[in-house]
């Protein structure tokens, strides 16, 4: 099954845009519950990463297969505080990237990391970095078979 990667169009993807973050929400509310599956959700954090990637010097792209948008990926270039030294400070971070269940399996998550690495090379940059939450092994393994390894571990407890 083929598929291609190309920049994402706002006025033709925007559907395909809230769909991806409905579906994020739910594969990741089956092991961190505090993701909301509320129908308002998809587009206010839509309208968040459009800003987001607007501020941030950022791309998204689009997975699409047989003219059908089938995943996303979201790069932008975030600022690291103070005590990072300066020729790092600047970091692109993966900061959403989703696959269809019917589409999973198939490389695709792998071609749009890919495309926001290239982007990130394209701007200058030597390193990326995607977040994952701990529960959610299949990412992890994805982002490991690409080569990222843990940077920063962030801590909670529920009280």
């Amino acid at each position: 099954m083929s598929f291609t990667i190309r920049p994402f169009d706002a006025s033709r993807d925007r559907a395909a845009a809230l769909t991806f973050i409905d579906g994020s929400q739910a594969y990741e509310h089956a092991f961190e519950p505090n993701r909301r599956l509320d129908g308002e959700v998809a587009a206010e954090w839509y309208g968040v990463l459009r800003e987001r990637v607007a501020a941030g010097r950022g791309r998204i792209f689009v997975a699409e297969r047989d003219g059908r948008a089938i995943g996303w990926g979201i790069v932008i270039v975030e600022l690291h505080p103070l005590y990072v030294v300066s020729d790092e400070r600047e970091a692109p971070f993966i900061i959403e990237l989703f696959v269809e269940e019917s589409a999973r399996g198939q490389g695709v998550g792998h071609a749009l990391i890919a495309a926001c690495e290239a982007e990130a090379r394209r701007l200058g940059f030597r390193r990326i970095m995607i977040g994952v939450l701990v529960r959610n092994d299949r990412a992890a393994g994805i982002y490991a078979s690409a080569g990222y390894e843990p940077y920063q571990i962030e801590l909670t407890k529920r009280l």
